[in-house]
């Protein structure tokens, strides 16, 4: 039974773990326009060449709300050698900013709007879940993508990966 376990554990590793070659391109991103909390447009080809973890998520998701805090710690901890976006699938700026001030969002937030499930589809989120983060280097590469909530290991390694020159 413990191998059956060990096998399942390494199959869903296998399958959760893209190579280089599955990664996919952050052309999308770098090609978006998304509104800030101001509702004014900001062109993300602004953060190219910056190692950026870029996180989409949702004012509902509980997930979301609880990886909200190691994401402004790791921004901080990186102090400005690494930035941290956040991207709302959220349609409103006035309910987006009450509630990056009630959570203390001390990273760039920007609200996606239609452009949410497309954007997150073409950078890797297939099944559309959140939260999901990108995890892009200077070279702007994304390294690494993930499903689900990250915790301070994850976006530490995640912040060690962005910063890798190659």
């Amino acid at each position: 039974m413990k191998s059956l376990a060990a096998i399942l554990i390494f199959a869903l590793f296998s399958m959760s773990t893209a190579t280089a070659e599955e990664m996919p391109s952050s052309a999308p991103l770098f090609a978006a326009t998304m509104s800030d909390m101001n509702d004014k447009p900001v062109d993300f080809a602004r953060y190219r060449g910056k190692p950026l973890i870029v996180n989409f998520w949702a004012r509902w998701c509980a997930p979301c709300r609880a990886e909200i805090p190691e994401l402004s710690a790791i921004r901080k901890a990186h102090g400005g050698k690494l930035e941290v976006l956040g991207i709302g699938i959220e349609d409103n700026a006035a309910p987006v900013r009450e509630f990056a001030k009630a959570y203390d969002m001390d990273y760039p937030v920007f609200i996606a709007r239609e452009q949410g499930i497309p954007l997150m589809q073409a950078l890797g989120n297939r099944k559309g879940g959140l939260p999901y983060t990108v995890v892009i280097n200077g070279q702007g590469q994304v390294v690494q993508t993930r499903l689900g909530i990250m915790k301070k290991a994850d976006l530490e390694a995640a912040a060690a990966a962005a910063l890798k020159s190659k």
